[in-house]
Formats: C-alpha cells, sequence, structure tokens
C-alpha cells in the first residue's frame, strides 16, 4: 500500500515547525527519518493531512555535555551514535545499543527522537531510555518542559506528547566509573525487533540498581527486587526461579516458555554488565 495523500513542509526553524503543527490543529505529523513513521503511513495506520519534515532544524542536531547531564538531540541517527560521531557519546552504553538497532540502512536514517516519539514497546531506545533514566525534553511554540522517560511512554504507541509538541532532546544522566552497564534481547533473526529485552544499570557511585525489562504489552517494566538482590549479594545469588517469579508480576498472562525466554534475557544482560558466574 502506499500513504493516503497528504500536504507536505519542511521547516528549516523548529519554531517555525511547531507554529505551523498549532495552526493546524491537530492535522499534522512530524517527520525526521521516516523509519518509525513512514511505515505506518503506507499501511495507513496513520493518515495525517499533513507532514512537517524537521530534519533540516539545526537546534534538534546537536548532543553536548549539559552539567550533570549529556543532551541528545532528537534528530542524531543511531548510525551516529554508533559510531562515536559525538564525543560525549564514545564508549557510552548508547553506542552498543545503536548498533543492534534494525540493519545499517536504517541506522543511517533513523533518528532516536522519533523512536522514542512512535513508542514502540519492542524498540531499543525505549528501554534503554528507561534503564538510564533519561528525561525528555518536549517542545511547543510556546514552552519546552521535561518529562521522565518513565512518565513520558503512557502505553503501547502512546506518549504524553500533545499533537502540537516534538521531541527535542533526551537528557542521560552521566554516568560514574563504577558504572556497569548490561543490554540483550532476542530476534527471530538479526535486524528484527525484539521477542524479550532486558537493559540493567548498577552504579555503586550514584546508589543506582536497576533491571528494567522491555518488549512488553506495553511500557517497560522494572525487578526491582531482583536489582535489589543482585546488588546486595552478586549475581551468584540468583537463580532463574527468582527471575521467573518476579516476572509473573510485570506479565501476568504471559506462560512459562515465554517467561522463560525473558528471563534468560534478564539473566544474560546481567552477565554483559557484572561478569559470567556458573550457569543457572
Amino acid at each position: 500500500m502506499k500513504a493516503a495523500a497528504f500536504e507536505y513542509h519542511r521547516a528549516l526553524q523548529t519554531q517555525d515547525a511547531l507554529k505551523l503543527a498549532t495552526g493546524l490543529a491537530g492535522g499534522a505529523k512530524f517527520i525526521a527519518g521516516s523509519q518509525s513513521l513512514g511505515p505506518m503511513l503506507n499501511l495507513r495506520l496513520s493518515r495525517p493531512s499533513h507532514l512537517i519534515d524537521i530534519s533540516d532544524c539545526k537546534e534538534l542536531r546537536s548532543v553536548e555535555y549539559r552539567n550533570d547531564i549529556i543532551r541528545v538531540g532528537a534528530s542524531i541517527t543511531h548510525a551516529e551514535i554508533e559510531d562515536g560521531v559525538y564525543e560525549p557519546l564514545r564508549g557510552h552504553p548508547l553506542q552498543q545499543v545503536a548498533a543492534r538497532i534494525a540493519y545499517r540502512s536504517v541506522r543511517n536514517r533513523g533518528t532516536i527522537g522519533g523512536s522514542i516519539a512512535h513508542a514502540d514497546p519492542a524498540a531499543d531506545w525505549v528501554l534503554a531510555s528507561m534503564a538510564l533514566n533519561a528525561n525528555i525534553e518536549i517542545m511547543s511554540a510556546k514552552a519546552i518542559r521535561v518529562v521522565p522517560m518513565h512518565q513520558f511512554m503512557l502505553a503501547a504507541y502512546t506518549t504524553a506528547l500533545a499533537d502540537n509538541e516534538i521531541i527535542s532532546a533526551i537528557e542521560f544522566p552521566v554516568l560514574s566509573k563504577q558504572a556497569r552497564w548490561g543490554y540483550y534481547k532476542f530476534c527471530r533473526k538479526t535486524g528484527e525487533f525484539a521477542e524479550a529485552s532486558c537493559a540493567v544499570l548498577f552504579d555503586s557511585h550514584a546508589r543506582v540498581a536497576r533491571v528494567v525489562v522491555g518488549a512488553l504489552d506495553g511500557t517497560p517494566a522494572e525487578l526491582p527486587r531482583i536489582a535489589e538482590k543482585v546488588a546486595r549479594s552478586g549475581l551468584a545469588s540468583l537463580n532463574l526461579t527468582d527471575i521467573i517469579d518476579a516476572l509473573a508480576t510485570i506479565m501476568p498472562n504471559k506462560d512459562l516458555i515465554d517467561r522463560r525466554l525473558y528471563a534468560n534475557a534478564v539473566w544474560r544482560s546481567l552477565e554483559l554488565a557484572l561478569g559470567p558466574v556458573e550457569s543457572i
């Protein structure tokens, strides 16, 4: 199928795009890399009467340190993060995440802001941003507001964005040298969305212990008891039954086979962060 008819607008300034969207009263969608919205248009799952292209807005294409955060512009591509084009992201966990998103052709075009705005439950950036405790900077024609990632995604494909707002940046806390990160996902084949995924962050300096499961039916979900147990007693204190029991609380409708798949994603992400131990 092909997209339903729409009018195309190219904006060179973010404020121009936002003012145009406000005047169109909910009849417009913003587009940059087109790797999330494009397929939705072609399947006619989304039928906006206007498309506003913000890919040339320079305000959305910077990466910089701001005090204790790394501010990543919404139009930064997955490939730019993967390649370490911007110094603040070199050696950062975001590089590992970006490198496993879809295929290189998709990473060349797709943007971090577009992926988060799309809010696919299986998307890499949705899970990673939640695990890293990111904040989402949202811009309208009149104001800028900041929303924690755990409050930004409300449900599958549903976010806190209003029709006349865009994500302008994602703010990631700077990690200490003690931070340990792990990210793992199961895919049927390379490049596909995850069947099960998990991201973990342990930072003794910041007193952070977080285990977050993705590729659920809605928003990613934390396993606080697993995180606390590992932080307190180490990975060797954990077994598969502990993880499966914890998963039952966040996926009551999944059968044991599904929970075992997710449990192994959790275990492998923990090993990536903390080092391998004897098999569970």
